[in-house]
């Protein structure tokens, strides 16, 4: 690629999308185009130097972008109720599309596929390396132990809106991947009462919610006399936006089809 990449951040008032317009601006390899927020923000409409130095104004992602305004991604950390305006606007300009926004229905991830026919896409529940390579263990001790009892513990800030977290998720598909099985026949979200003895191939989520914790994630695998935790804990919101960041640089002008966190982040053999 010559040049800049010309990133266009939906849900540029949120944590997540700050964080992405800091790192883009630390980069000499990305340009800010343009910052969507949502109808009613605060930051709609007002030059953004308050926040970021100088730099163009917010705009309403209600309000049409200029057809001027150069646009190779879009990156979307918005929520579930803006990520279908976000990907609709990614098709229209033919932009490629990198979004982290989690607690998607079903009907949007099979938008998301129906997208990739005509535009580059990659969705990731988390942007982290350290979570890529969390994900590729996950996948490969459930493979090597199905017969270990399995489970997920997660904690994030009091104000996280989706429960379990979609890495969370991503980490109990990884493992249900290695025991050969889908997730949603193993899956087991809730605890409570007379429930019985834990069943064999089980795989259980535990969350926590609380303060400002940014994200931790635990995978033990239990069995007589023995267990072994996997973990990951952030400590900072940067860590995802850089990642994100490296993701829209490295799919911006590729072809269409759905890519993943991994062939950005985590080369095969590590």
């Amino acid at each position: 690629m010559n040049g800049h990449a010309n990133i266009v951040v939906f849900g540029a008032s949120g944590r997540m999308g700050q964080a992405v317009i800091r790192a883009i601006l630390e980069s000499d390899k990305a340009r800010l185009a343009c910052a969507l927020v949502r109808p009613g923000s605060g930051l709609a409409g007002e030059p953004l130097e308050r926040v970021f130095g100088s730099l163009p104004r917010a705009i309403d992602f209600s309000t049409a972008l200029d057809p001027d305004t150069p646009c190779d991604v879009l990156v979307d950390f918005s929520g579930p109720h803006a990520f279908d305006a976000a990907l609709a606007l990614a098709v229209q300009r033919r932009a490629a599309f990198v979004s982290g926004t989690t607690g998607l229905r079903e009907e949007q991830h099979g938008a998301l596929a129906h997208a990739a026919r005509t535009i580059p896409v990659l969705w990731a529940a988390n942007f982290s390396l350290g979570v890529a390579m969390l994900l590729r263990a996950a996948k490969r001790i459930g493979a090597a132990l199905p017969d270990w009892d399995c489970e997920i513990v997660e904690m994030h800030h009091a104000r996280k809106q989706d429960a379990p977290s979609g890495t969370a998720l991503a980490l109990g598909q990884a493992v249900a991947e290695g025991h050969g099985a889908p997730l949603h026949e193993r899956a087991v979200f809730a605890r409570h009462g007379q429930i019985g003895p834990r069943k064999s191939g089980e795989i259980g989520f535990a969350v926590l919610r609380g303060g400002d914790v940014v994200g931790e994630h635990t995978v033990l695998f239990s069995t007589e006399g023995e267990r072994l935790e996997i973990a990951h804990r952030a400590t900072s919101r940067d860590i995802f936006a850089r990642g994100a960041l490296a993701a829209a640089i490295w799919i911006a002008h590729r072809e269409p089809r759905m890519y993943s966190i991994d062939e950005v982040l985590a080369p095969e053999e590590i």
